[in-house]
């Protein structure tokens, strides 16, 4: 199914803007009133389009000190995304809707209006240029002083105008893609409404495993079999960080080289990424490096991140770059450490490995047509299903609800296992289909493929062939370890305390088949 989101198109590249709208965004902008005036310049917030603009003075061309000063209080976007402004504005019902029931706090009034303020705006720039290029074609040639020094003066006007009204149409851009930035992707017709208890299971696979004694949790069975040691790396690191030992390192590199051979095999490419990023890529991609609740380690003095997820300098690996339509799809597997500060997060529910600061994971990421990210997507959920299934784990594949949607997900699909130790399940996986969300503010189009015979009619680079259009981008865990290590433990606990190692793996671990008490 082909679609198109409320932020797409290509007419607006260069006024557009990003970050997600999972965060409040109109903070940025306090003193906005509900007249939706500009709070940066007086002069245009009460600006009106004269219907004659050919007299200006200093005094009110030209921007005071004190607007100035108030201006520079804004700090304007480092980065532009092609967020098409006209679509938005000509489905501002669909849009709003989308805002609502996603449960975002996107200002879609504020963006309209403010998109409104910058037509009208850049009209009247060009009318100024219009008429200062007229009079200074008038001053060509051989004319009277008098006429010679009204034309001067008059283009002197022109000029001084035109300077103040250009910085205000660039407060008046950097300030609607801010806003516009907080809204989130559409979302699939399929995808339920509602909260995370509205979310429907997909699939259900296996059964939970019966055992004739009390199942233990992976915190018990990681002390008893000397596998885990989060009272050092307390002492070490703070709390949410643990020492693997002695067969759990084995183990998590086995899960590791084994999720990778077996995605690879599916025509992915491996990667080993970075995993310090700029702060600008993390925010491309759709995550909010700074704040009170952000998931993310920003490094002090710097414009870099720790990563969360491979995906984001995954998705960055092709960023402002024109791909060509044969190339597509690129697919490729990423292994790469995440750190994450987990703000908010505690209770029994995050004890252990089931949520910590600091894991290693295994990402799949997908870079396609936009007409075939749906068939994509459910490609990328079906390994999941096939790799977790020969594991032989009990799970169900849920299709995501509207409230629980990250703003670049158009669709997300998670995997939640059983974990009978937690007596409980817990999310292991998803795979979410982001369309052009990420690809509009990494910068990241392909050149399609023109149609046999056809001709090209002009000259020079490009010439003759169809427009660019923006990649859609799929993510997916193929294996989140921590998550994974708690669903091996508790679920292949056996009654003599031991664990035993599932079939595929052995190979990945010296062909070691049950890690037994010490």
């Amino acid at each position: 199914m082909l679609t198109r989101t409320c932020l797409g198109g290509g007419a607006a590249a260069a006024l557009s803007s990003l970050s997600p709208s999972i965060r409040r965004c109109s903070f940025l902008f306090p003193s906005v009133q509900q007249t939706l005036l500009l709070p940066f310049s007086p002069r245009l917030a009460s600006y009106r389009i004269s219907p004659s603009p050919r007299r200006f003075s200093a005094s009110a061309a030209v921007a005071t000190e004190e607007e100035h000063k108030v201006a520079a209080a804004v700090k304007p976007p480092q980065w532009k995304a092609a967020i098409d402004f006209k679509w938005i504005r000509d489905n501002k019902d669909v849009v709003a809707a989308n805002i609502t029931n996603r449960n975002s706090s996107a200002n879609l009034e504020l963006v309209l209006d403010l998109y409104e303020k910058f037509l009208n705006l850049q009209k009247e720039v060009e009318r100024l240029r219009a008429e200062r290029n007229a009079v200074a074609s008038k001053m060509k040639g051989k004319l009277e002083p008098s006429v010679r020094q009204a034309l001067v003066e008059e283009g002197k006007n022109l000029k001084e105008g035109l300077v103040a009204l250009e910085e205000d149409l660039v407060q008046l851009s950097d300030q609607l893609q801010l806003e516009a930035q907080c809204i989130p992707n559409s979302t699939h017709p399929d995808v339920p409404m509602g909260g995370e208890e509205s979310s429907v299971v997909r699939k259900m696979v296996g059964n939970p495993k019966e055992f004739g004694f009390d199942v233990k949790d992976h915190l018990q069975l990681g002390k008893d079999l000397d596998l885990f040691d989060f009272d050092a790396a307390a002492e070490v690191s703070g709390s949410k960080f643990y020492y693997l030992k002695n067969e759990a390192v084995l183990l998590e590199m086995a899960l590791v080289n084994w999720a990778i051979a077996q995605v690879s095999k599916r025509g992915f490419t491996p990667l080993i990424t970075p995993e310090i990023v700029r702060s600008s890529v993390v925010e491309k991609c759709g995550f909010q490096p700074r704040g009170q609740n952000t998931q993310v380690y920003s490094i002090q003095g710097s414009d870099q991140c720790l990563i969360g997820t491979a995906e984001i300098p995954v998705g960055g690996i092709h960023m402002d770059s024109i791909l060509s339509e044969s190339d597509l799809p690129l697919k490729y597997v990423a292994y790469s450490h995440c750190f994450r500060t987990e703000a908010g997060a505690a209770g029994a529910a995050t004890r252990g490995m089931y949520r910590v600061h600091q894991f290693s994971k295994v990402e799949m990421f997908v870079f396609c047509r936009p007409e075939d990210s749906d068939s994509y997507h459910e490609e990328l959920i079906a390994i999941e299903e096939e790799l977790f299934s020969s594991l032989g784990l009990h799970f169900k594949t849920l299709d995501m609800a509207t409230g629980d949607l990250g703003a670049p997900a158009y669709r997300k699909f998670d995997v939640e296992a059983w974990m009978p130790g937690l007596g409980r399940y817990g999310e292991i996986s998803s795979a979410s289909n982001c369309t052009d969300y990420q690809s509009r503010r990494l910068g990241i189009r392909f050149r399609p493929t023109p149609p046999e015979g056809v001709q090209n009619s002009k000259k020079g680079k490009g010439a003759g062939s169809a427009p660019t259009r923006f990649v859609h981008t799929l993510n997916a865990t193929a294996c989140a370890v921590p998550r994974m290590l708690v669903c091996l433990l508790e679920n292949f606990q056996q009654e003599n305390g031991s664990v035993i190692i599932p079939d595929v793996l052995r190979p990945y671990m010296g062909g070691l088949d049950v890690i037994s008490p010490k």
